[in-house]
């Protein structure tokens, strides 16, 4: 599948449109939900992109707009585009579809992780023991199929036309003995192999960076193809997911990101220190 061309992103782009829409007919949700004949949290669903869009959806509310013809047709397509299945639509039981599907149409992520190797990076074994640490109560058939659907999403980093990856990883994430040293030891000779594909920069930030931007927590920005599908800033926590969109909030992460890439090692001095950590563990 064409980046930036799958469902996830089509429906982002039609909620996007509608909002605008909306806007630009000086109405509220109230005035189209009166029109309607529906509830204001309807309109405001369909907005957020938590309820999926009709193509009758937007035939009434482009109506209420006053929508052209033209604009019509293109949205109604979208909508009919949006309700497509995509491959990871078989793992909405494991994982939710909405991250999976923006990560999919990326053209560039960016991300941060202070604890664990970021997932695409991952080897099997590690997988395994991370989820098994995280989610305790999870039968072998739910394991077997987060690790798979983990292994699916890596796939974007060899195609012909590969995801560029920049990952910072704090050291902690390379001494946390996530399976024991033996899995951990793969994993670090693995994680370094990844850091010398062209696609992918890897960073490390050292214990003797002290504190550094990113102290906060984990993050990922992901940046699409196309100039009309803005950059997305994903924070995952217990509690749900969080998608930061608004160009504010994107350009404070972006900004943190470059600060914590100098605060970084280089990629060599990076790799170096991994290849140290796997002696020590062997």
């Amino acid at each position: 599948m064409p980046r930036g061309s799958s469902p996830t992103l089509r429906k982002r782009r039609l909620v996007g449109e509608l909002r605008r829409l909306r806007e630009a007919a000086d109405l509220t949700i109230e005035d189209v939900a009166a029109r309607l004949e529906c509830s204001a949290s309807k309109i405001s669903r369909i907005e957020t992109g938590r309820v999926g869009v009709t193509p009758r959806d937007v035939r009434d509310m482009l109506a209420a707009y006053g929508a052209d013809r033209g604009t019509l047709d293109e949205l109604v397509q979208l909508a009919r585009d949006a309700r497509r299945r995509a491959w990871w639509d078989e793992f909405g039981d494991v994982a939710p579809g909405r991250y999976v599907g923006f990560e999919a149409d990326a053209e560039r992520v960016r991300t941060y992780q202070g604890l664990t190797v970021p997932g695409l990076l991952q080897s099997e074994a590690y997988t395994r023991a991370l989820i098994r640490a995280v989610l305790p109560h999870a039968g072998p058939t739910e394991v077997d199929r987060r690790v798979e659907l983990r292994q699916a999403r890596q796939a974007l980093l060899v195609e012909d036309d590969p995801l560029r990856l920049h990952a910072v990883v704090d050291e902690a994430a390379l001494r946390r003995l996530v399976g024991g040293p033996e899995v951990m030891a793969d994993q670090l000779r693995r994680l370094d192999e990844a850091g010398r594909r062209p696609n992918i920069t890897l960073q490390v930030v050292s214990f003797e960076a002290g504190a550094h931007a990113a102290m906060d927590g984990p993050f990922v920005i992901l940046s699409f193809p196309e100039q009309t599908d803005p950059a997305v800033v994903y924070l995952e926590s217990p509690r749900g997911d969080v998608y930061l969109e608004q160009p504010p909030d994107v350009a404070r992460y972006s900004d943190m990101f470059a600060r914590l890439g100098a605060e970084s090692l280089d990629p060599d001095a990076s790799s170096a220190l991994i290849g140290r950590v796997a002696r020590e563990l062997a």
